[in-house]
């Protein structure tokens, strides 16, 4: 069963919403129990990186999902979701997960336009830089939902799947992946069409 991580911190609703509308089975996991049987996993967020990554360390979730993650069970973050994968990130100082190292970046700082917009909010489309199970059957081009003011740099060029542009900068990190753990900086469950098939091509990762 795909288990959404419910700790107090994310936009479980939706993404329940756009799971049931692509015909995926899924249900909301607020106890290490759920989490523990669960066949894979999302973890949503919204909000401030500390505060984010403060609520799940508090929920009494965590241990439960690293358990999970270390056995090999798929894991997807959305937005901020993704960013506490990372070692940390420049909007706080409290440490990530580490899953994959990276760190979270403002985007201010990414854009030599000091009078750039920011947060990026709207829609934009992938460059994909490397094969990845999630992009199956996407095209080149897919477009998804952005809000955001801070993007994941990784460590390892290769962990990068797909980028957007914005304000100049081709490289702003949307989607990262090692072995079954992914991330996607977009909002997939509000990324219509895409989205779902997004979010099905994550479904069926073992």
């Amino acid at each position: 069963m795909l288990v959404i991580v419910d700790y107090g911190s994310g936009n479980v609703g939706s993404i329940v919403n756009m799971l049931a509308r692509a015909g995926i089975e899924a249900t909301i996991g607020n106890s290490p129990e759920a989490i523990r049987s669960a066949a894979s996993l999302i973890l949503p967020g919204v909000g401030a990186f500390d505060s984010v990554i403060g609520r799940f360390s508090q929920s009494g979730l965590m241990d439960a999902v690293l358990e999970r993650v270390r056995v090999g069970i798929p894991i997807l973050g959305i937005c901020v979701g993704m960013q506490i994968l990372s070692l940390g990130s420049d909007e706080g100082d409290l440490p990530g997960l580490g899953l994959i190292r990276s760190r979270t970046t403002s985007l201010r700082s990414m854009i030599d336009d000091k009078d750039a917009r920011i947060p990026h909010m709207g829609w934009s489309n992938l460059t994909i830089r490397q094969p990845s199970p999630l992009l199956q059957n996407l095209p080149q081009d897919a477009r998804f939902y952005f809000v955001h003011s801070f993007a994941v740099v990784c460590d390892e060029a290769e962990q990068c799947i797909a980028t957007i542009e914005y304000q100049g900068n081709d490289r702003i990190t949307a989607i990262i992946q090692r072995d079954h753990i992914f991330g996607v900086q977009f909002h997939a469950e509000k990324s219509r069409n895409f989205g779902m098939m997004l979010l099905r091509n994550f479904a069926v990762i073992r």
